[in-house]
């Protein structure tokens, strides 16, 4: 069976489609924030203790929690910006 990576578990600079937002006390909200199927998303950076987490979310930057993060799952893409290679 085939796992599922979540947004908490890409790398800083690693882009991605959101592909799903799974159901629980975040759903709505994370919804409502631009996180839904077919977005490209990408984490940007780490608060200095490692949470909250800074994504770039089609043309703004989005930042939540790690907790967050698990309920959406997406699927990588493997390509590189220029400034990350």
């Amino acid at each position: 069976m085939h796992k599922r990576l979540t947004l908490a578990q890409l790398h800083i600079g690693q882009l991605a489609r959101i592909q799903q937002v799974l159901d629980g006390p975040f759903k709505e909200k994370l919804l409502e924030m631009g996180c839904v199927p077919g977005v490209l998303i990408k984490p940007l950076f780490k608060a200095p203790l490692g949470d909250p987490i800074a994504y770039n979310l089609e043309e703004y930057t989005l930042s939540i929690r790690k907790s967050e993060a698990r309920q959406i799952i997406v699927k990588p893409l493997d390509i590189l910006f220029k400034d990350e290679q």
